[in-house]
């Protein structure tokens, strides 16, 4: 995944373990769990606690586990993905809080029906965790399926939202 030079991080502790956050001059361009797969190596970024972005990130992400959001509204930097991995990152903002999709019905809405498997690839790369609601894509039978943050997260996450998997 590229990134863009200019990154910015902090990292931030969550109910559900600590986690980096990531921004571009562009927007958020990164929320991972500590040790997911598909994190970021940060060894190139600058460390900015005080950035805007990423402030505004923390005080939503607090908000969100607190119970008093259910949505986000912050800039969004998804460039690092390919233009098919950008669009599944879109597709998944518009899972609605509390409402779940699958794989199959993703990859349709898309237009892309035959894709599921590289769409279930790009759904386990997405880079901004929570924020780009990755945790609401299940199985096509409604079970949990993998998240690269863990499905112990998976699970809190929706129960937190309401949406009960199997």
């Amino acid at each position: 995944m590229k990134h863009d030079p200019l990154t910015v991080f902090t990292t931030w502790k969550s109910p559900l373990g600590n986690m980096i956050l990531a921004a571009t001059p562009r927007g958020l361009s990164g929320v991972w769990f500590d040790g997911q797969r598909h994190g970021p190596d940060t060894s190139a970024w600058q460390c900015d606690a005080a950035h805007p972005v990423l402030l505004q990130a923390i005080e939503q992400l607090g908000a969100y586990f607190a119970g008093r959001r259910t949505a986000f509204d912050l800039p969004l930097d998804l460039q690092g993905g390919t233009p098919f991995q950008q669009q599944v990152w879109q597709a998944l903002l518009g899972i609605a809080p509390g409402a779940t999709t699958s794989y199959g019905s993703l990859s349709a809405a898309i237009g892309k029906p035959a894709a599921v498997r590289a769409l279930g690839a790009a759904v386990g790369r997405n880079p901004v965790s929570i924020v780009v609601p990755c945790h609401r894509v299940l199985g096509a039978d409604g079970s949990l399926t993998g998240y690269a943050g863990g499905l112990e997260r998976k699970t809190a996450l929706l129960s937190l939202e309401g949406a009960a998997p199997r």
